[in-house]
């Protein structure tokens, strides 16, 4: 991979109030308002756009897919493949704030994430990240930034609060059987829904990897483009995968490794 000075460093810290730590503590999702600014965002939304237009490998019509399907545009690891893109991913800011929430001094990459809800796009199912990941641990977190200004309306976020104190509360994979299940559960437990309501362009919402979210369908005529970013704590382990889709991101995002070595691959850079 190639360095690049096209895009600017995201590496100043974040002056993150202790009222944001507690708040995602409680939750399990908090809103982190202009984490990136305006110029940073115009400057990173053409380069992210680009890379995901050009590494989807999904070409159906949103008629054409099953519900999963239709939620978003889905690639992965961009940060492998376009040296701008990695600049934004291993940006020390967001990384420091991750940290910061998690209540630890580093974290380690796990992967990124573009999801590009296209216009009619559906809903999110309901789930939880943790369900697909080979850990252990309460403590992962993943950072939701949208490159546009994002509403309910064009496909904002919902969670479950507190729902992450209960890690899994399913083995149901995001389907339309997950988000029945889980909103028997939501319902039964008693879980208030929170939605992220209306969010600028380089504001980032941050959730626990158990915490129960969704996202709703985009009724705009317009792509809602968000990137993300997953983290796990510095020192956390590999877990013997308890289902296929861990055992097939152990062999993704982990090469190599095998249950009970650190989560330390070329894959997680040690951040910030």
């Amino acid at each position: 991979m190639t360095t690049t000075t096209q895009t600017p460093t995201l590496d100043s810290p974040y002056p993150l109030d202790d009222a944001l730590v507690d708040a995602y503590r409680a939750t399990g999702h908090v809103v982190v308002p202009g984490l990136a600014g305006a110029a940073e965002v115009a400057a990173y939304r053409p380069v992210i756009s680009a890379a995901t237009m050009r590494y989807t490998t999904e070409k159906r019509a949103l008629a054409d897919r099953d519900t999963y399907g239709r939620a978003f545009l889905q690639v992965t690891n961009l940060w492998r493949r376009d040296p701008e893109v990695a600049r934004f991913v291993l940006a020390r800011r967001f990384a420091g704030v991750a940290a910061r929430l998690l209540g630890v001094e580093r974290v380690r990459l796990y992967h990124d994430q573009a999801l590009y809800k296209e216009a009619g796009g559906g809903r999110t199912p309901w789930h939880q990240d943790s369900l697909y990941w080979p850990f252990d641990t309460d403590l992962t977190v993943t950072m939701w930034m949208p490159l546009v200004d994002v509403t309910p309306e064009t496909g904002g976020l919902e969670f479950a609060d507190g729902s992450h104190t209960g890690r899994a509360l399913s083995d149901v994979a995001i389907s339309d059987a997950a988000d029945e299940h889980f909103g028997r559960v939501i319902a039964e437990r008693g879980f208030r829904v929170t939605g992220t309501g209306p969010l600028t362009a380089g504001d980032a919402s941050f959730h626990a990897g158990w915490t129960v979210h969704r996202a709703l369908p985009n009724r705009s005529a317009a792509v809602r483009e968000v990137m993300t970013v997953i983290w796990v704590a510095d020192g956390v382990p590999v877990a013997e995968p308890r289902n296929a889709d861990q055992a097939a991101d152990l062999a993704c995002w982990l090469p190599g490794h095998a249950p009970g070595d650190p989560v330390d691959g070329e894959f997680n850079p040690l951040l910030p």
